[in-house]
């Protein structure tokens, strides 16, 4: 174990991914070494503070903002992101820039705009390129964020991965932002996660069904996950570069760097806030079932991975309106129905769960955001309520320009704006 490893809910770490773009036209821009730059000017991949700092990513018109360690207190996190996301707007505007929220850029043509990370690292980068493509949605027009459980030890380990197969598939349900892409609607309202689940098919290894696989050791982590994967990858990678942890690409990855289960099927929000409602949201489900309040299952009969990954495929067509019918899984979140909703299903476990997180102060915040999304539905349903039915480009950049700005106020996205 490592020493220095928080247990199991001690707190949790945030990173949020954001699109650089245009002030006026809200196109990509790939800028992203023109304002990560040391004190004396120097390209860096990261710029680390007491709290929070920023980092590239794959792509020059992409940044993430992370938090520095797990902590505790989630609405103590959003107004620290809040007042980050602000200070990188200010370093922006001279270039012309800002930064939009969502799962993913609603017109960019990845085909033609990506523009890979030239600096440290890049021969990770252009070994992703080489073996994928990463001039497509899911690669390059992607933004999520990644919530990070810590853990301290094998048991801990184990519990929370069978919380983490319980929870993952209805998070789209809560969290979808991405129903647009190359200019058009799309047929689900998670594209970003549609686009995910193949996105690295050609080493299927790396990908497994999404849904992690019920492990319950490091030792079986490493040999039955880990391992294979790099051998599928080796073939790709002679001078190997990609064999680390960070090649997992499932919906939840094991992160024995840093003691955490990271969980990567949450679409980006349009505000702080709303993203560390979704996180407490998804937390309090997972305590409630981490500690057997609620699908307390025998570790030697786990829930079938295919039911899951059915239920994680509803919901990313169709968010808090897909339909779940399958009873047991139900019956797990002491929902006694026969079917029913996510919508239905979250509303359940929000009034259930929540109160195993945080103080009741941040609860009445986050009950207000979470009821926006239980009683309009997600950003995804959301936004395409604002665009409405013709998809008219100025009313879709108006639609966006309108979420740039929620981003920049700290404030939810209303439909009828």
């Amino acid at each position: 174990m490592n020493a220095k490893a928080l247990h199991a809910f001690a707190g949790a770490g945030i990173e949020l991914e954001y699109v650089l773009v245009d002030r006026q036209t809200l196109g990509v821009r790939p800028i992203a070494d023109a304002v990560l730059r040391d004190a004396s000017g120097a390209v860096v991949n990261a710029l680390s503070g007491d709290r929070f700092g920023w980092s590239n990513e794959l792509v020059l018109h992409l940044l993430e903002l992370k938090s520095e360690r797990p902590e505790a207190g989630l609405e103590s996190l959003a107004e620290g992101f809040q007042a980050e996301v602000r200070a990188m707007n200010a370093r922006l505007a001279p270039l012309g820039a800002r930064l939009m929220p969502t799962g993913m850029h609603p017109w960019m043509n990845p085909h033609q705009e990506t523009r890979l990370w030239p600096h440290e690292y890049a021969e990770i980068y252009a070994t992703y390129d080489r073996v994928f493509d990463c001039r497509r949605h899911a690669w390059a027009n992607v933004q999520s964020m990644h919530l990070n459980l810590p853990f301290a030890g094998d048991a801990e380990l184990a519990r929370l991965i069978t919380a983490t197969r319980r929870v993952l598939p209805i998070l789209p349900a809560l969290a979808a932002s991405s129903p647009i892409a190359d200019g058009s609607r799309q047929t689900v309202l998670d594209y970003r996660m549609q686009c995910y689940v193949t996105h690295a098919a050609r080493v299927p290894s790396m990908l497994g069904d999404i849904v992690p696989e019920p492990v319950r050791s490091e030792v079986a982590y490493r040999t039955e996950i880990l391992a294979p994967m790099y051998r599928e990858m080796a073939p790709f990678d002679h001078e190997g570069v990609m064999q680390d942890e960070w090649l997992n690409a499932r919906g939840a990855i094991a992160r024995f760097d840093r003691s955490a289960l990271e969980l990567r099927v949450l679409d980006t929000q349009e505000c702080p806030a709303m993203d560390l409602a979704v996180a407490a949201a998804a937390i309090g489900a997972l305590r409630a079932c981490y500690d057997g309040r609620l699908a307390n299952e025998d570790p030697a009969a786990p829930f079938p991975t295919a039911r899951l990954v059915k239920i994680l495929q509803a919901c990313i067509a169709d968010a808090d309106a897909a339909i779940i019918d399958d009873p047991e899984y139900l019956a797990g979140f002491g929902l006694r129905a026969r079917r029913s909703t996510a919508g239905e299903l979250w509303r359940h476990l929000i009034a259930t769960t929540l109160p195993l997180v945080g103080s009741a102060e941040e609860r009445v915040l986050w009950n207000e955001r979470l009821g926006l999304i239980l009683d309009e539905g997600p950003l995804a349903r959301r936004i395409l309520h604002a665009i409405g039915p013709g998809m008219v480009r100025e009313r879709l950049e108006a639609v966006y320009a309108e979420l740039c700005d929620c981003l920049e106020a700290g404030r939810p996205f209303m439909a009828e704006g």
